[in-house]
């Protein structure tokens, strides 16, 4: 064992035979914003083995005040957070596997990514997300930890598949749908309360101490000086679909799932296509620029400038509406460009 983790393998908590557990294992991390970008930072210098990074956007300008991998060039250039995440991570610890995935986390991606995942973070801005997380968690029987945050406000709650009451249990009894959008503002201090209570829990349970593992739901507020932690063992609900005695993995189904979704806090509506689709980005390019319009892009995506709206398009055919909430405005315009 290298010197780079000689403090961490001090701890008692860890010590040496818990670092090459911790260097074993596989986290999947869906979302690569204020979360899931230091999340992703703490786990790569902890010397994690392999870290998978799953995100749909890119990098904007309002951004930088609290997603901290990113940089001013990552936002000229207009570049996914995943993989800019995975260059940055990759210059802070090349020991460690980074792999990026620009996408949308739907089921079956999940479910091809989840092979050989000892953990998965939330870092998410949308509960259909979440619940989707959720059900591949409960159905692989694989461990993950909840996390948001808005305004000076945070949470966390560590979900054991067979131990804990899952998101869909948990739902009976807190009202969470309020505190996943970003309209009220962030400061980045209740983002990095989060971040420590996430990775603090991620390495009990990458280490395999599951005795220290936290089992309570934790709330704080950093500007009103508040902290809460509730025992959540009877909200486990043998009726839930998701981890009962009868479970169906209802966020898996296909009736279940939106095609088209305003992004939290932004006049952006995404739109994916029902089917996935491989698009020649060079190729659109040059077909939208005789139309006239603005195309700027790189290897990753394509953004073009229509008078008041902007849309940025993937390679899978997922587009990004910029200007609108109008989900029947946007499509009209997604029907346009790419049919």
């Amino acid at each position: 064992m290298n010197e780079r983790y000689s403090r961490q393998i001090l701890f008692p908590g860890i010590g040496k035979s818990g670092q090459e557990k911790i260097r074993s294992k596989h986290v999947l991390i869906l979302g690569a914003g204020a979360l899931g970008s230091g999340s992703a930072e703490v786990l790569t210098r902890a010397g994690v083995g392999k870290i998978t990074i799953v995100d749909r956007d890119y990098v904007e300008e309002s951004n930088l005040q609290r997603q901290q991998l990113y940089t001013e060039a990552d936002v000229a250039e207009k570049w996914p957070k995943a993989a800019a995440a995975e260059r940055r991570l990759r210059e802070i610890n090349s020991d460690v596997e980074i792999h990026s995935v620009v996408g949308d986390a739907t089921p079956e991606l999940l479910e091809e990514l989840v092979a050989g995942v000892d953990l998965m973070l939330d870092a998410t801005d949308n509960f259909e997300t979440r619940m989707i997380m959720n059900d591949v968690a409960q159905k692989y029987k694989i461990p993950w930890i909840y996390g948001a945050c808005v305004g000076s406000f945070g949470m966390s709650f560590s979900i054991i598949p067979g131990k804990t009451p899952c998101l869909n249990c948990l739902l009976r009894s807190i009202p969470l749908q309020g505190m996943t959008c970003d309209t009220g503002g962030i400061i980045a201090p209740a983002v990095q309360m989060v971040i420590a209570h996430q990775t603090a829990e991620a390495l009990k349970m990458l280490a395999e101490d599951w005795d220290a593992a936290r089992t309570a739901f934790v709330s704080f507020d950093v500007w009103r000086n508040q902290y809460t932690s509730m025992k959540m063992s009877k909200a486990k609900f043998a009726g839930c679909l998701s981890c009962g005695e009868h479970r169906t993995y209802p966020y898996l189904d296909q009736e279940n799932r939106s095609k088209t979704s305003v992004l939290c806090g932004r006049d952006t509506v995404q739109i994916r296509p029902s089917t996935p689709r491989e698009i020649s980005l060079e190729q659109l390019a040059a077909q939208l620029s005789t139309l006239g319009h603005t195309v700027k892009g790189n290897p990753y995506l394509l953004s073009v400038e229509m008078g008041d709206q902007r849309m940025v398009i993937f390679q899978d055919g997922r587009a990004l509406i910029h200007g609108t909430k109008d989900m029947t405005q946007a499509k009209t315009i997604y029907q346009r460009i790419l049919g």
